[in-house]
């Protein structure tokens, strides 16, 4: 550890919160080590999370020095405005369980998105700026790296930035103000002036900005054509798919994994199985739809509508080892990329994962984009436009009859790559470039 450069990484979530936004930093900070770099974790304590993963506590390398800094969240009264009970956990992701939203829920969001800049996290950033800035003159690091969202992680290293000499990577998950449901907070003209403020001034002061696909890069090259962007993408941890099902499901399960908001809709999806399914009577005793994660009320419809009910599973959340384990015993893994501008640059962590379990991927979003590119050169599934009923049912047909034949698999090639430990290299020789 002694000729360990050190990185502060500046994250909101951290075990034990689970969900999607866990597992880059997670991974990584399990690798950097075998490249030169001790990790130093700042993160929330008594933060709200959707997700809580007790089990991912086990995957923190040993040693790893975390800094956990008290929080206080305005979600009471968020959740009071929604009619939530307080135990309830609040998603950020714009999904709606119970159905039609009330006036108070059109509040909660009004206020969420006016008054809490750049989001519910902002009253963390001044007392971790004080924390992190006396941490910093008694332990120096090398190097911060803040990852977002919460975009409130960016504005602690900016106020940091300013006050050191230490370089700062900016590592977006998700877009800013590009993010899919950025038009759904309500903003006033002044609001957004002041979101597309912030996202400027962490764009031109960080030294490095890392972003998740090629198509994110092109919109934040837009935004800030003199910053330094480049990606580097999520993967999957081989280690983690070493204990394999020894069967497959008995039916023809397609499953899910993850949050599905309104507009990951698959409605031809539905469509097609309904035209199959009266078609094929063996379909009728095999199907399964599996759906594990946070599903919004009009997916839900949508499956009743076309008289599917029957047929689905639906499991509400799952530690982050079972899911792998669903992942890996599924015939059809279905991957639903949200149908809104930005669907180019979407490239979610599941993919990956579902890369890593080894079975087809059926996915329903822009084939020519950044998915549907990684899916065809890889060999691990097959994309299908939003509205190309005819080719989803066309695969699902086909990957039905190769169930029946025992002889559903898939052959990918090249998805070594997206390994964890490959990608955390490369962070690590972009981190060494900055320091030099």
């Amino acid at each position: 550890m002694q000729n360990r450069k050190k990185v502060l990484i500046i994250t909101y979530y951290w075990p034990p919160a689970g969900g999607a936004g866990v597992h880059r930093w997670l991974k990584f900070t399990k690798y950097l080590r075998e490249f030169g770099w001790e990790p130093v974790i700042f993160t929330v304590q008594g933060g709200e999370t959707a997700v809580e993963d007790q089990q991912l506590l086990q995957q923190i390398p040993k040693g790893i020095e975390t800094i956990r800094q008290p929080i206080w969240e305005p979600y009471a009264l968020f959740k009071r405005l929604k009619g939530q009970k307080k135990e309830e956990k609040v998603y950020s992701g714009f999904i709606n369980e119970q159905g039609k939203s009330s006036w108070k829920q059109q509040l909660a969001v009004f206020i969420r998105g006016n008054f809490f800049i750049p989001d519910a996290r902002m009253f963390w950033i001044r007392p971790s700026v004080r924390k992190l800035k006396q941490y910093l003159v008694e332990q120096p690091v090398d190097l911060i790296i803040s990852t977002g969202p919460p975009h409130s992680t960016h504005r602690i290293a900016y106020h940091l930035r300013k006050k050191t000499r230490q370089p700062w990577i900016a590592d977006f998950r998700d877009p800013w103000t590009n993010i899919d449901f950025y038009d759904q907070l309500r903003l006033t003209p002044l609001a957004d002036r002041l979101h597309q403020r912030m996202e400027q001034q962490v764009l031109h002061r960080a030294d490095q900005v890392v972003v998740i696909s090629p198509s994110m890069q092109t919109e934040f090259v837009a935004l800030a054509p003199n910053a330094n962007i480049t990606t580097i993408t999520n993967g999957y941890d081989p280690a983690d798919f070493q204990e394999r099902p020894e069967v497959l499901d008995p039916e023809f399960s397609i499953c899910h994994i993850g949050s599905m908001n309104k507009d990951r809709n698959p409605v031809l999806l539905w469509q097609a199985l309904q035209n199959l399914l009266s078609e094929d009577p063996q379909l009728k005793e095999k199907l399964k739809i599996r759906l594990i994660g946070k599903i919004d009320h009009s997916i839900l419809q949508s499956i009743d509508s076309f008289g599917l009910n029957s047929y689905l599973e639906k499991i509400n959340q799952l530690p982050h080892q079972e899911v792998l384990q669903e992942m890996q015993r599924s015939q059809v893994l279905l991957l639903a990329i949200n149908n809104t501008p930005n669907a180019a640059g979407i490239l979610p962590g599941k993919m990956y994962e579902y890369m890593g379990a080894q079975r087809p991927i059926l996915a329903i979003g822009p084939p020519q984009k950044d998915a549907g590119k990684i899916l065809r050169k890889t060999g691990a599934g097959i994309m299908h436009d939003y509205q190309d009923l005819a080719g989803i049912q066309a695969s699902l047909k086909e990957m039905f009859q190769a169930y029946l034949s025992e002889e559903l698999s898939v052959d990918s090639k090249g998805t070594e790559q997206y390994s964890r430990r490959h990608l955390a290299g490369k962070y690590a020789q972009l981190m060494d470039q900055l320091i030099h």
